[in-house]
């Protein structure tokens, strides 16, 4: 049963004594999850109940809470933005409701954060970069949960398993995502301090500012990339860039270069996940839900390759228009049917006669070519004229006959041509 802003004022008192609210309204928050509420005091200070529903998001508050001790006064003095701090807690039953202190800022939908200016863009990665930033021992010291790499990606390809399970995955999903698991190099990452649960609900915003992050529940070592997913999910490239841009200016580290495909691939994944909570929790609605939504994801990627195979055809074709580069000279083969009156003349007649193209067909980087090419070393035929190995060089004579040309059997020759 949900609880309205007066009964959750009520509760707070419990929690902060001395506290006494005059005004209350209801907050924006994970309905599913928490009854939230605005309270104003006698003095004028404004306070944040927040009230699991179920044992859960009971679970995920205390932890949230233990997380939030954690941050020193030095950590925190040391971050662009601010973080919420815990005024008061009482437990009801197996839940814990808790009461804090208001963060100035209000959330924005992620179509309005696209939208955004470079200012706004600038301040979300700044913020992001100092997140992933944080020193290790801070989790490491709270006992929360820390991934390298390799089983990071691990537990990613046991959660695919797990989806595939459903029966519910189109099959073109779960190849893409099992060969991109697969892709080892993909996966080379530098683990940094993520917050596990960053998406535009958890960012309080004031004008073109980061006023304050919220949201702590799954802070652990892992992949910055997750930390990006819900920004690569909004589709606007422009945003993306301007926000990795800035990130990547304020971080203390350089960033992968696979940094978005990763971000790209969670986004994707994050549906399967949808899913196998929805199945899990025999709810219906939920399941209907997620397997439209992975089935629209699979139409568009199919579309998308579909276009992109297309455009690579016709590049194809329009490379192969173009037709293959002259060779600096042509290669004929002399047919046996052409006889000559003169027998001394026959019988010193190569195989093969050597005729020169125009020279405005011979373009420089053949020529450069052929000049840097060992067997062209002692020879470089231009326009029928020998010339020595420096290009330019007068010669003794211009011989323009073939006798300093190899001779070289009909048969390989032809091969040569027809290749």
């Amino acid at each position: 049963m949900r609880r309205t802003p007066f009964e959750l004022a009520a509760v707070a008192t419990a929690a902060v004594p001395g506290l006494t609210p005059t005004a209350a309204a209801s907050a924006p928050d994970d309905a599913a999850d928490f009854d939230s509420a605005l309270l104003l005091d006698s003095e004028g200070k404004r306070w944040r109940v927040r009230s699991p529903r179920h044992p859960e998001a009971s679970a995920r508050l205390e932890t949230e809470f233990m997380i939030l001790r954690a941050f020193a006064p030095a950590i925190r003095a040391e971050l662009p933005f601010l973080m919420p701090t815990v005024a008061g807690t009482v437990r009801q039953g197996a839940l814990s409701t808790f009461v804090y202190a208001h963060l100035a800022g209000a959330t924005r939908s992620i179509e309005e954060l696209s939208s955004c200016s470079d200012a706004l863009a600038k301040e979300i990665g700044t913020a992001l970069a100092a997140v992933h930033d944080l020193p290790q021992s801070l989790v490491n010291n709270a006992d929360l949960p820390s991934y390298t790499a390799n089983e990071f990606r691990q537990r990613k390809l046991n959660e695919l398993d797990q989806a595939a399970t459903t029966g519910k995955i189109p099959p073109s999903l779960l190849r893409r995502w099992e060969h991109a698991l697969e892709d080892v190099a993909l996966w080379r990452f530098n683990p940094c301090v993520v917050h596990g649960d960053l998406h535009e609900d958890n960012l309080l915003i004031d004008g073109d500012s980061v006023t304050a992050v919220t949201g702590w529940t799954d802070l652990r070592i892992g992949d910055p990339a997750d930390d990006f997913a819900w920004l690569v999910a909004s589709n606007e490239q422009r945003f993306v860039e301007s926000v990795l841009r800035h990130y990547t200016e304020a971080r203390r580290d350089t960033p992968d270069g696979h940094l978005l495909r990763r971000s790209a691939l969670l986004a994707e994944f994050a549906l399967a996940q949808y899913l196998v909570k929805a199945v899990a929790a025999g709810h219906s609605e939920m399941t209907g839900e997620a397997e439209g939504m992975l089935r629209s994801l699979a139409d568009d990627i199919d579309e998308q390759n579909a276009l992109a195979a297309e455009e690579a055809a016709a590049a194809d074709l329009a490379a192969s228009d173009d037709g293959p580069a002259k060779p600096a000279v042509s290669v004929t083969a002399i047919s046996e049917a052409v006889q000559t009156d003169n027998p001394e003349t026959a019988a010193t007649t190569p195989p093969v006669t050597v005729q020169p193209l125009d020279e405005a067909a011979v373009d420089n980087a053949t020529l450069d070519k052929a000049a840097g090419d060992e067997a062209a070393s002692e020879l470089v035929v231009v326009s029928g004229k020998r010339t020595g190995s420096t290009p330019g060089a007068p010669s003794e004579s211009d011989d323009t006959s073939t006798k300093a040309l190899q001779t070289v059997e009909p048969a390989p020759l032809q091969d040569a041509k027809d290749r």
